[in-house]
């Protein structure tokens, strides 16, 4: 199995266990290699929920940026709203997770297609 497979199998116990989502593997296998070298780097793998400047980073450079979202309060509210179904008090929060929520919030699946 390489590494990746692996990560794979953690993020889906986390979209399984602490999401309550039975994750499109096909989806998530897509959105783990759009993360590219990220995932294997303890720092950049994991989203800091609490950190503002995190959540800004994540709605410019995936929502708008890979996404194609047009800025608003929507993606303000869609980022709230996948961090509170991960679990605030998780702190460990896979990034591949949350995008994969993100993506799947939003409809924007075909991105990956």
């Amino acid at each position: 199995m390489s590494a990746r497979d692996e990560l794979i199998v953690k993020y889906v116990a986390d979209l399984k266990d602490k999401c309550g989502v039975n994750p499109d593997m096909d989806l998530l296998t897509k959105v783990t290699v759009g993360c590219g070298p990220s995932i294997y780097n303890t720092d950049s793998a994991t989203v800091a929920g609490s950190q503002q400047s995190e959540l800004d980073t994540m709605k410019n450079n995936f929502l708008i940026k890979k996404l194609g979202l047009a800025e608003s309060a929507n993606l303000d509210a869609g980022i709230d709203g996948v961090m509170e179904k991960y679990g605030r008090s998780n702190k460990n929060k896979y990034r591949v997770v949350v995008y994969y929520l993100l993506a799947v919030h939003f409809g924007k699946e075909s991105v990956y297609n």
